[in-house]
């Protein structure tokens, strides 16, 4: 992809099967446009924040919505979120955690750090098409520069700054 062309979608996730089957399901959904992908904590904050590699991009082109692991290499998921929640330029922006862990505790802390959703991996192709398509629809439907949050993707949303279980 070109680093002058505005990127939709950053998908953050080390494990090359579930990127491989993440961006599948994202294709399937029709969701795939301008995506870029990260491989661990370390290059989606360069990307984001414009550094190293990405030097060249303009932090005015954030993407529209983040998909973020939340175990990566070199600094986890939860670290990039409180980092780009930390910053007025990308505080914005909606992230999803997408991720395999079903713990309490990472659902928790996830929220308290702002993320808009937690999406749990499933474990079949058809469940994982089926959480994008809804992500899909919700994009058609919403203006996502100004959205807070997001409703119905996964067990709970953001909601003035608390959780709903």
């Amino acid at each position: 992809m070109n680093e002058s062309e505005p990127v939709e979608l950053l998908l953050v996730e080390d494990n090359p099967q579930d990127l491989e089957f993440s961006l599948r399901a994202l294709r399937k959904a029709n969701v795939l446009n301008r995506v870029h992908v990260a491989r661990d904590g370390v290059e989606a904050l360069e990307f984001i924040f414009c550094e190293g590699p990405h030097a060249a991009r303009r932090i005015s082109d954030r993407p529209k919505v983040i998909l973020l692991d939340l175990k990566l290499p070199k600094i986890d998921g939860l670290e990039v979120l409180k980092r780009i929640r930390g910053d007025t330029r990308t505080k914005m922006i909606p992230i999803i955690m997408l991720t395999s862990s079903k713990k309490e505790a990472d659902v928790i802390k996830s929220d308290q750090f702002g993320a808009n959703g937690y999406i749990v991996k499933p474990v079949n192709f058809e469940r994982l098409a089926e959480s994008a398509r809804s992500l899909g629809l919700y994009w058609a439907v919403r203006d996502i520069s100004i959205m807070t949050s997001l409703y119905g993707l996964t067990g709970w949303a953001r909601r003035g700054g608390r959780s709903r279980r």
